[in-house]
């Protein structure tokens, strides 16, 4: 005969140490999956800085010139 306190052994709740295991898995991975993408955006970002730094300087390099010419 199954008793109750069998019953509650088997059913497994959130402190069981297997379930807690298998969550901590999944958020790990789901952490890891952000992070790629934070890194993508992160270079993204970061050549498009290079990009317009090297914009910027060509503009001034414009500017000078055209203040030369002006003078």
């Amino acid at each position: 005969m199954v008793t109750e306190e069998d019953v509650k052994r088997v059913v497994r709740g959130p402190s069981d140490l297997e379930e807690r295991i298998e969550q901590l898995m999944k958020q790990k991975e789901i952490l890891k999956s952000a992070c790629r993408k934070a890194g993508h955006r992160i270079e993204e970002l970061e050549r498009d800085n290079l990009t317009l730094a090297k914009e910027i300087d060509r503009l001034n390099e414009y500017v000078q010139i055209m203040e030369l010419e002006k003078r």
